[in-house]
């Protein structure tokens, strides 16, 4: 494996003069892949009997016969009759839902031939700030691939419904677009906040807009009424948020590009992408995207091919797959004559696959460099040096006891009527549901026979030692067991799930003593843990390990009797209070529905 840097990318300008000379064939190439079939994703077609050259890591001709550009130290790839198609584009992601530093991250997606992506660490803002959003744009500008950091928009995501370890506003969004990496505003996820025109955020969408940058989108609700003509009049260009095929129209119709998401839990490509295979809209305005992706996911099922390959299952042609998650991508964020293509001047990203359907990939050029073959890395990542200051973020304030996590029953009740935050398999609303449960001297259960545990929100920023406490569904968990993480979804204090009040403060307590991650006990004794160090969400290890640590969680889940598909994503989103129906902060119970405070108890 190669360990050399990664060599600096000169400019279009600055590499134009060679390119010329090399397309006319007055200068040598540097590569030349010779015999593939080059899939022009501008005409949407295959082009057979193709040459390419490259220099300065960008393509230079592209075309039948590019024997002119070959010079005698010119290196030649016979592709044997492969498709030669773009880097795949990531159109919108967290790095940190794979537990993931950038360049770990970056590691793990290169043999899946993602070469490009567009990541909002609105994660790490709610943690460290500013600070941390720069941590991770200096990391991403390391790496041998092209990760573009849109700058976060909502820390807090609601504000006056969470509070995060760092806020952000206009000033920190207009010192940030000024950032070279920097490519446009982070997911608007504050959509009542444009609607009713707040002015904080408005300001936050003008400051991108005067930097010429792209405004990211994130509207969750089902309303596509003024509502939503309110939403696009506001600025944001794009949205992930659909589920349903009207969703995918509405937003086109209104200007917007529709992305389709395949995460870890998001199932959203096959409801919508029938806007294009049976009512007929035009797929240029549509981009694929992943949004979140866990370690176990990069590892052993893909990233960017995952997605395009799920997309042609669900009927969409080949071509137009590979558009939505390349040229299209490239389009929509002004990069076009960047990436996105394999055409001349564009950054010399390509993969080499035998099938466009099954799409394996087979070698991964990124800026004229190959970086994997066969699944393999050739030329490893760049590693960033992490500070201490990033690494010591969780402060529970107190050892916490069982007692944390009581739930008192208002006085005289022998039971009670609460609400339930009900996680929906494979889609990030929640439904808002109740349930009668019984109490027993003076506090609330839970009640394994119908689904209903206890969720606790435990404050990690500031030391407060305060701890909110509800109900929640659909994890099935039986005997005496609980899960905690500090990865929760936006706000990021500490989520913890459980049937047994005692385990939830052990595993509590766990991830205060190691600086954040996640755990799973059960009877009193630990099952799993993934240290996630960074900010109590990444960790600079390798994926395969951090994968490895997943994977024990995920069967640990499994063995206090979770069959939810991907069920730690539901759980590390439970506090997320940008999506309906029901979540829960630090400042209580939240209706999603009213961006308003709710009370536990109903009246019987």
């Amino acid at each position: 494996m190669i360990k050399t840097p990664t060599p600096p990318l000169k400019s279009w300008p600055d590499a134009a003069a060679r390119l010329v000379a090399v397309a006319a064939g007055r200068s040598p190439a540097d590569l030349v892949i010779t015999n593939c079939q080059w899939v022009n994703v501008h005409s949407r077609e295959v082009l057979p009997d193709s040459q390419i050259a490259i220099a300065d890591g960008r393509f230079a001709y592209c075309g039948p016969d590019a024997s002119h550009c070959i010079g005698p130290k010119t290196e030649i790839i016979d592709a044997g009759g492969m498709f030669a198609i773009p880097g795949l584009c990531d159109g919108h992601m967290h790095i940190e839902s794979g537990m993931l530093t950038p360049g770990q991250f970056a590691r793990a997606v290169i043999p899946h031939g993602t070469t490009s992506m567009f990541t909002d660490p609105h994660e790490i803002a709610n943690v460290l700030g500013l600070y941390g959003v720069r941590l991770m744009h200096d990391d991403a500008m390391m790496q041998p691939v092209n990760i573009y950091t849109q700058m976060p928009s909502c820390a807090p995501s609601a504000p006056g419904l969470e509070t995060t370890g760092h806020e952000l506003g206009p000033d920190e969004v207009e010192q940030a677009m000024a950032w070279p990496g920097i490519i446009g505003l982070g997911e608007m996820m504050n959509f009542p906040g444009v609607v009713n025109g707040d002015p904080k955020m408005l300001a936050e969408i003008a400051a991108t807009q005067r930097a010429g940058k792209t405004v990211g989108g994130h509207y969750a609700s089902p309303d596509l009424g003024p509502a939503f003509s309110a939403y696009v009049a506001g600025g944001p260009a794009d949205d992930h948020e659909g589920t349903q095929e009207a969703d995918a129209i509405a937003r086109v119709r209104q200007g917007m590009r529709a992305m389709l998401r395949l995460g870890s839990a998001w199932y959203d490509v096959k409801a919508q992408i029938t806007a294009i295979t049976e009512k007929g809209l035009d797929s240029r305005n549509f981009i694929l995207c992943t949004d979140d992706c866990h370690s176990g996911t990069l590892v052993n099922e893909g990233h960017m091919n995952r997605v395009v390959r799920h997309a042609i299952d669900c009927g969409c042609d080949p071509l137009v797959a590979l558009q939505m998650a390349t040229i299209n991508t490239a389009t929509h964020f002004g990069l076009e004559r960047e990436i996105g293509s394999i055409t001349p001047g564009r950054r010399a990203d390509v993969v080499l696959t035998s099938d466009l359907r099954t799409l394996p990939i087979h070698r991964v050029i990124a800026r004229g460099r190959t970086l994997a073959i066969d699944g393999v890395l050739m030329a490893e990542a760049e590693q960033f040096g992490w500070p201490d200051a990033a690494r010591k973020t969780v402060n529970l304030g107190k050892h916490l006891a069982a007692d944390d996590f009581a739930i008192h029953a208002p006085e005289g009740a022998n039971a009670v009527k609460v609400k339930v935050i009900g996680v929906v398999e494979n889609q990030a609303p929640t439904k808002a549901l109740t349930a009668e449960l019984e109490v027993r001297d003076g506090l609330v259960e839970g009640d394994q026979a119908k689904d209903v545990c206890q969720i606790a929100l435990v404050e990690r920023h500031r030391g407060t030692g305060a701890v909110t406490n509800a109900f929640v569904s659909g994890f099935t968990y039986k005997g005496d067991c609980a899960v905690a993480s500090t990865v929760a979804h936006d706000s990021h204090h500490m989520i913890v799930v459980g049937t047994s009040r005692a385990d939830m403060a052990l595993a509590a307590n766990r991830l205060g003593e190691v600086g954040g991650g996640i755990t799973v006990w059960r009877d009193g004794k630990e099952l799993a843990l993934v240290r996630l160090p960074i900010a109590g969400l990444m960790s600079d290890a390798p994926a395969e390990e951090v994968a490895a640590a997943a994977d024990a969680m995920v069967r640990a889940m499994a063995e206090c009797g979770a069959t939810l598909n991907n069920g730690y994503m539901q759980h590390s989103l439970l506090a997320l209070v940008v999506i309906p129906e029901l979540r829960i902060s630090d400042m209580g119970l939240i209706d999603v529905t009213r961006f308003e405070k709710t009370d536990l108890f109903e009246k019987m």
